[in-house]
């Protein structure tokens, strides 16, 4: 099919949530979490415009050997405001927008763009 082409990666719940706000976003099509036996995939459709990638680029910023946090006043602002953090707060995995609204911090996960 033209316009995007499906990924599988091992699925987890911290993905398949960071997966849906990705869709919310609109960098990606679609996901589909399928639990076989033990394992578990997590299939995602990226989305192309034109061949390009709708995802530039997606940069881990914590890591298990530094974990990097955000108070709810210091939340980073990707490409000023036209990227995407993606936090991990005690309200869930949300976007840096949703944390904002929220007024909450976290363990800032990625970056998007």
């Amino acid at each position: 099919m033209a316009g995007h082409r499906v990924v599988e990666i091992p699925g987890s719940s911290i993905k398949v949530e960071m997966t849906k706000i990705l869709e919310e976003k609109g960098y990606i099509l679609s996901h589909k979490f399928v639990k076989d036996g033990d394992k578990s995939v997590l299939k995602i459709a990226l989305k192309y415009n034109h061949n390009t990638p709708a995802i530039r680029s997606l940069v881990r910023v914590s890591t298990p050997g530094l974990r990097k946090y955000a108070g709810a006043a210091e939340l980073p602002r990707v490409l000023n405001g036209l990227g995407l953090a993606i936090l991990s707060t005690s309200k869930g995995i949300l976007s840096d927008k949703e944390a904002r609204k929220e007024n909450v911090g976290g363990e800032v996960l990625c970056y998007v763009y």
